[in-house]
């Protein structure tokens, strides 16, 4: 292992609450007496998601010792696996640290704490739905790997950074690296994807642009799966909480696994990152919780290094962020941390009508979109969102994203030891009733819409926390702190230009990791 061990010493006083959801923990976490450990590395890296996994392949790539602080567990899988939950069979896989399910629709059972898959950080107006786990949110997403044009990144993202660059360089790494590929013909017209097909020919109907979602996925998988020599997964829709037989791109097998294959990245899980800190010298202190599967503080440590990436997400970055400044940690934050924030434009409905053609188990992943640019509210897409119902109630989902505002701002809870997002439901208003009467329009008069988000609000794509500009610079060098870099979906003021934002968090990490590299890290 490429650490260096300092010194021991015995952990005096209370362990405070961390950027996971201890702070929000639904019952006590168990506390052990746990030890303090001291390191020292060349790089940290917070996070493991599409942010955290991309600097440390390049990290790694130019001989830089890295360790990577993962909170969650390895999910490996493969074929006929039952590595991830399912959406109506809820088990304590599903929620991290919460004894019952957090993700809306599914059935509210009672489990044991477990280190699961996605987090609920509640908020004053939105909560946030974030992932955990070796490879971040990248494992419990449908996998829609999107490119906003030039206008809406310029308009949503940031018109300082060379759109021109990332689309002829950045974008198509990784696209590549992804194995981007869209649904083919002959999954498509198969019987489970009535659904997507009456989804393209409504919405064309309607005078939009329709397209093929580009995916991260290798759609053999579902071939194999409408042919019966693999359990559904993929044909089935039921893949929120990730892709039991294997075929999906997501981080951990990709950019994590070839950070791995350097021989210098290090990745830890089950350490939880609850403080940051500058040190006199200007180094920089993590102090992380080694933890057991239950929240069980087994150890603490307290990681001396010359350079740290926050890639915790949106949620987990600024939370640190926020605490760090509010604690007198890191001197001199810029002020604009904790601001910035939005929620992509979300909005979940919930559709049942003779139109929609939902038919039971429906095919999935979310493979199917349209995009309008013309209305007035702002620039909106929609795609279909398959549901894995047993039997046929006639239901679907359609999933609404567009342009907001970066309105959003986290405030400091000194009781919680934690940051609290503050978000008003007026920001997004328009939009989402824009976004409303496109669906309505899809799915024909005799439809009944649900806005599931009126009832549980929450997002599934938080942006912004520590922003271009008033934060960080085009690479992520947050102002003013030598050696500290945001490499995640903080980084972006609310929105990624009215689609899924894996794709650009993911194209803007590459581009920032080589600035980062080239220029500050060659020793």
């Amino acid at each position: 292992m490429n650490t260096a061990l300092s010194r021991r010493t015995f952990l005096r006083g209370a362990v405070v609450g961390g950027v996971g959801a201890a702070a929000y923990s639904w019952s006590p976490i168990p506390r052990a007496r746990a030890e303090v450990i001291e390191e020292r590395h060349r790089a940290v890296v917070v996070g493991s998601g599409f942010g955290g996994a991309i600097t440390a392949m390049h990290l790694g790539r130019a001989g830089i010792r890295t360790l990577v602080l993962e909170r969650g567990i390895r999910w490996p899988t493969g074929p006929n696996a039952e590595t991830f939950p399912h959406m109506l069979q809820p088990d304590r896989r599903m929620s991290w640290l919460s004894p019952a399910p957090v993700m809306p629709g599914t059935p509210p059972v009672p489990t044991e704490p477990y280190t699961g898959l996605i987090e609920r950080v509640p908020g004053r107006g939105m909560d946030i739905l974030c992932g955990a786990g070796v490879g971040g949110s990248s494992l419990a997403y449908h996998g829609m790997t999107l490119q906003p044009d030039a206008e809406r990144f310029a308009q949503s993202v940031s018109s300082a950074i060379d759109y021109d660059l990332l689309a002829s360089d950045h974008y198509p790494r990784v696209a590549r690296m992804l194995r981007v590929a869209t649904v083919p013909d002959d999954i498509l017209n198969h019987e489970r994807y009535l659904t997507s097909r009456r989804f393209l020919e409504r919405a064309a109907a309607e005078g939009h642009e329709t397209f093929r979602v580009p995916m991260c996925i290798d759609w053999e998988f579902a071939r194999r799966e409408l042919r019966g020599e693999v359990k559904p997964s993929y044909t089935t829709g039921d893949v929120i909480y990730g892709a039991n037989n294997g075929g999906k791109f997501s981080v951990d097998v990709t950019y994590l696994a070839e950070a791995e294959r350097t021989g210098f990245v290090t990745v830890a899980p089950l350490h939880r990152v609850t403080d940051i800190e500058r040190a006199p010298n200007g180094t920089w202190i993590t102090h992380v919780d080694r933890i057991g599967t239950d929240g069980t503080v087994l150890e603490r440590k307290r990681l001396v290094s010359d350079a740290l990436f926050l890639g915790a997400g949106s949620a987990g970055t600024t939370r640190l962020l926020v605490k760090a400044r509010a604690k007198g940690l890191v001197p001199d934050l810029p002020d604009g941390v904790g601001t910035g924030w939005g929620n992509n434009g979300d909005r979940v409905f919930a559709v049942t009508g003779p139109l929609v053609g939902a038919g039971d188990r429906q095919g999935g992943p979310a493979c199917v979109g349209m995009r309008d640019h013309t209305d007035p509210a702002g620039s909106l897409m929609i795609v279909n969102g398959p549901v894995p119902f047993p039997v046929d109630v006639g239901t679907t989902t359609m999933i609404g994203l567009g342009v907001v505002k970066g309105a959003g701002v986290w405030h400091y809870d000194a009781g919680r030891d934690d940051a609290v997002l503050h978000w008003d439901q007026a920001y997004d208003r328009d939009l989402t009733r824009a976004i409303e009467t496109r669906i309505r329009r899809i799915a024909g008069p005799a439809a009944v819409v649900i806005d599931i988000n009126a009832v549980d609000v929450n997002t599934f794509h938080p942006l912004g926390g520590a922003p271009f500009g008033s934060v960080c610079d085009e690479a992520g060098r947050v102002h003013g702190q030598r050696g500290l870099y945001v490499v995640d979906g903080a980084k972006v003021p609310g929105s990624t230009g009215a689609c899924n934002p894996s794709m650009t968090i993911a194209a803007l990490a590459e581009y920032g990791a080589d600035r980062i590299v080239r220029r500050d890290l060659r020793e």
